[in-house]
């Protein structure tokens, strides 16, 4: 069955079972492997992604859920690591074994998208469904922090 949306910016149509979760369409179908397999249930979110600019779990929802919708992964967010969050991860040196990165990036740009500078409890309970394996917690809400420094500095 094919089922066309947006991925980056871009329109895209695969053939594939309306059940195959997004995740998999995306890293094997459209070799958009940016976005990290975890745990196969929505309970770590390395594979989050943004539907209609709302962070989601790619390894539960199927892809025929997302037929007509805008899709951003990681890669989406910038060709270069220019984006905000992006500049903000490397300046705070967030990443360990970078693992669950991409998904944090992405419930971060998410969180940020919606309240433009968050409190640490705002941040806390935002990014409580991202597991870090490696505990870089910390260093993830000063980038947060950062991040919404840098972006109201280019509003």
């Amino acid at each position: 069955m094919a089922i066309s949306f947006i991925l980056n910016g871009k329109p895209q149509t695969v053939d594939v079972s309306p059940q195959m979760p997004l995740l998999w369409v995306l890293r094997d179908t459209l070799n958009m492997t940016g976005t990290k397999f975890g745990c196969g249930m929505a309970l770590c979110g390395a594979c989050t992604v943004h539907i209609e600019g709302e962070a989601a779990r790619s390894c539960i929802t199927p892809v025929s859920n997302v037929a007509g919708k805008k899709i951003t992964t990681i890669e989406g967010l910038s060709t270069d690591g220019s984006h905000p969050v992006q500049q903000a991860w490397m300046e705070i040196n967030v990443p360990q074994c970078g693992y669950c990165q991409p998904g944090q990036i992405m419930s971060a740009v998410a969180l940020l998208a919606k309240k433009a500078s968050p409190s640490d409890t705002e941040i806390d309970d935002a990014m409580s469904g991202n597991i870090c394996r490696c505990g870089t917690y910390q260093r993830i809400r000063q980038a947060i922090h950062r991040a919404a420094a840098m972006q109201s500095q280019k509003a």
